[in-house]
């Protein structure tokens, strides 16, 4: 569900669908027949990112290798214009990197062979720094060091990529000093999928999709063939609201690489949003074995959705656990699992539960992941599963961990600038809200959150708009408990006119007209709900 600011993506969204036919054609070809307008390019007032990581740049002739299984061409190393290395091992090991960080492949950790086989290579030592990064700090020195003394000899490729990559890894970094950077790298390498990756998870940090869009636009024009670009065209647009257009780029990137874990994402949020649950559902599930190689991430992600469409078609609550223990929390066996990605879709996922009121057969699974959630290593990795985990830590009765927590967000906004301070200020709020949700304090939760609260405005704290949307459902519960039903009930019906066949929109505006004492319009809500729920998975 959507909360009230919607509105201010409608300019976005006229103008994707008046660009929707010149853009992306619909036709049975794996690329556009002709090059694209621009995406919205009065957004070019930022700075934009531009040949491919994707395609890997790398090798030793000038012959590309083509791959139609990935959707993406890994090109050879053409006169040392790339990097500079004799070893085919350590170009193999760069671009099959290349290819796990564009599929969501589990298998990242093939670029500590690069440097193995090239200890000199500038762009095998800063991508095994920038793995390193986030799973073994210790040895980050190291290779940025043996990075750095290659530089006077590296290629002008080699030097972009390592001063974006370097500031990426800083403690201090500033965002808009990184986005310009890559977007500088971009403008000489057009086709370098993995700087457009890198930037775009970056906006999505920064909460800014109209950016990301831009991006994505400014070098769709070189990588038509790509199928990996189509995904990445495809999130920005649905984050926008422009769904239309989201689609068909999904599909697009599905019909050159049907197994881009990505696009499938995409497309599910598209039939979500449109409440074609079933078809999500049906979709999903055939592609659920193509996610076998994927992070943990993307794969409980995925399962995730799944579980939303079930759940927002108020199906029983044994479907949606079924999916939270077989395909979500059982992830953690896989002996390369990545615990934090699974505690988030897991922590989205019970927060869902418990705001519809499923206490009981939730809150052992509940007290389990809060025990996990106790451990500090699990602590500011990202501010959205902070906020899930105070809420969580709260519930469950973790109170001492959850104030701790809290503490530590201050303490941690303290060392921003001014100017991040006042953005994350928004996500700070949340965080004290959600704790207080937790322990049943309404009251003072909403006096933080105010009668005019949208969860859009937090997309600082890096959610998508499905990820946000639990906020505004918490927001819902908050008012209702606190004798502001009508107010509930004029914002519910205003996402009722957006996705009229979701029934659970149908079931809180039951619940509170029930509050407010009005039976008959509480019945006409019931009736209809009803109704939907017998014609979405029957």
């Amino acid at each position: 569900m959507r909360g009230g600011g919607d509105d201010r993506h409608q300019n976005a969204e006229a103008e994707c669908k008046q660009l929707a036919n010149s853009i992306l054609m619909e036709n049975d070809s794996h690329c556009c027949p002709r090059t694209p307008r621009c995406f919205l390019n009065h957004r070019n007032k930022f700075m934009r990112f531009g040949p491919t990581w994707g395609s890997a740049l790398v090798g030793h002739s000038q012959t590309p290798t083509p791959r139609r299984d990935l959707g993406i061409n890994l090109l050879r190393r053409e006169s040392d214009s790339f990097l500079r290395t004799s070893s085919d091992a350590c170009i193999s090991a760069i671009n099959a990197f290349y290819d796990q960080v564009l599929s969501y492949g589990r298998r990242r950790s093939v670029i500590l062979e690069a440097p193995v086989h090239d200890k000199h290579c500038v762009l095998a030592n800063v991508f095994a720094a920038y793995f390193l990064s986030s799973s073994d700090p210790s040895r980050v020195h190291h290779h940025l060091q043996a990075a750095k003394a290659g530089l006077d000899r590296a290629t002008p490729y080699e030097k972009a990529v390592y001063d974006a990559i370097n500031c990426l890894m800083s403690n201090d970094r500033d965002d808009n000093v990184a986005v310009e950077l890559l977007t500088q790298l971009l403008k000489s390498f057009p086709k370098d999928l993995l700087s457009l990756k890198k930037a775009q998870v970056l906006c999505f940090y920064m909460g800014n999709p109209d950016l990301s869009l831009a991006l994505v636009q400014q070098v769709l024009p070189q990588n038509q063939e790509e199928g990996f670009i189509y995904g990445m065209l495809a999130f920005p647009l649905l984050e926008l609201g422009c769904m239309e257009e989201a689609e068909k780029a999904a599909r697009r990137g599905l019909d050159i690489n049907k197994k881009d874990g990505w696009a499938q994402h995409a497309l599910c949020h598209v039939l979500q949003y449109r409440c074609r649950f079933k078809e999500a559902v049906g979709f999903m599930e055939a592609c659920s074995p193509t996610w076998s190689d994927c992070l943990s991430f993307l794969v409980t992600h995925n399962w995730w959705h799944v579980a939303l469409c079930y759940l927002e078609a108020n199906s029983p609550l044994s479907k949606i656990l079924e999916i939270y223990d077989n395909y979500i929390w059982k992830e953690l066996e896989k002996p390369d699992a990545m615990g934090p990605d699974v505690y988030l879709n897991a922590l989205g996922l019970m927060l869902r539960l418990f705001v519809r009121g499923e206490f009981g057969p939730c809150e052992g699974r509940l007290k389990i992941l809060a025990n996990v959630l106790t451990d500090k290593a699990n602590w500011h990795l990202e501010w959205h599963f902070d906020l899930l985990t105070t809420w969580a830590l709260a519930k469950s009765g973790e109170i001492f961990a959850a104030e701790e927590l809290l503490g530590s967000f201050k303490s941690r906004m303290l060392k921003m600038t001014p100017k991040k301070q006042e953005k994350m200020q928004r996500g700070m709020m949340l965080a004290e809200a959600l704790y207080l949700y937790g322990r049943g304090d309404y009251k003072r939760a909403l006096d933080l959150l105010g009668l005019d609260f949208d969860a859009n405005d937090c997309k600082m704290i890096g959610a998508s708009n499905e990820q946000l949307d639990v906020f505004n459902e918490v927001w819902y519960d908050i008012l209702m408990n606190t004798g502001h039903a009508a107010k509930a009930i004029e914002v519910i019906e205003k996402q009722i006119k957006k996705r009229e066949e979701a029934p659970y929109l149908w079931r809180l505006l039951e619940r509170g007209y029930s509050k407010l004492g009005s039976p008959e319009e509480a019945a006409i809500a019931g009736d209809k709900a009803r109704s939907l729920e017998k014609g979405h998975f029957k």
